[in-house]
């Protein structure tokens, strides 16, 4: 065996020692695990759930998919509550929040555009992508910039991705009820929707918005049973 061929062999197990791969015990180090709150893993619950929506979907159970990714929305209320009733807020779990909600709000939007509402792969392609391209535009603004104040009141910079994915929710509606209304229609209104999310609009963060949100869900759910089981 050659030196050439010694120091190539060398070389190849240096790199591949994983015991210098790893971070040091240091202050700069961080471990994730024990960072986890309740709300984190509330947050995880709602990534549990949506991920169950995602399949359902693709499975072809759009109104099952539906209430699996209300479920995701209920949870995803219920980690922010937690966090100020416990007082555990922190930026690291603002951060998991909005991971999660591209789980929870976005991806579900794409996918029930693509497997139901669009009619072509290509209106899918560019709908799919507005929603997701923008959408998590929006999420790393929020976590830079925070909430807005305006004369005491909270508000997002720009609509939400809860707005976007009921839009294309009640779109779907639509559609299944309403004759005429198809998957461009719906794709030229959600497309001209998704910039509004980094727009400066100023989506307030009030109690009736909440109420307004939750009334929108127990709709959006009473109708997808109708049309599971018929009634509709």
């Amino acid at each position: 065996m050659t030196n050439e061929l010694r120091e190539a062999i060398r070389g190849v197990r240096d790199r591949l020692d994983l015991a210098d791969r790893r971070v040091g015990a240091t202050t700069e180090r961080t471990n994730v695990l024990e960072q986890l709150t309740g709300a984190d893993y509330i947050s995880l619950g709602a990534l549990f759930v949506g991920w169950a929506s995602a399949l359902l979907f693709v499975r072809g159970e759009p109104n099952w998919a539906l209430l699996a990714m209300f479920g995701a929305f209920l949870l995803d209320k219920a980690d922010g509550w937690y966090a100020r009733r416990t007082g555990t807020s922190s930026p690291f779990g603002r951060q998991v929040d909005s991971f999660i909600d591209i789980f929870a709000y976005l991806v579900p939007a794409a996918l029930l555009y693509h497997f139901v509402l669009a009619p072509h792969v290509l209106a899918s392609l560019v709908v799919g992508f507005l929603v997701l391209a923008f959408g998590g535009l929006r999420l790393v603004r929020h976590n830079e910039e925070g909430f807005g104040s305006d004369g005491g009141a909270s508000y997002y910079h720009g609509t939400t991705v809860v707005h976007t994915n009921l839009l294309v929710v009640a779109n779907y509606f639509v559609a299944v009820l309403v004759g005429w209304w198809n998957g461009w229609l719906i794709g030229l209104v959600v497309a001209a929707a998704c910039p509004l999310m980094v727009s400066d609009y100023k989506a307030y963060k009030t109690d009736s918005t909440h109420v307004l949100a939750g009334l929108a869900a127990v709709a959006a759910v009473g109708l997808a049973l109708g049309l599971e089981f018929g009634y509709l």
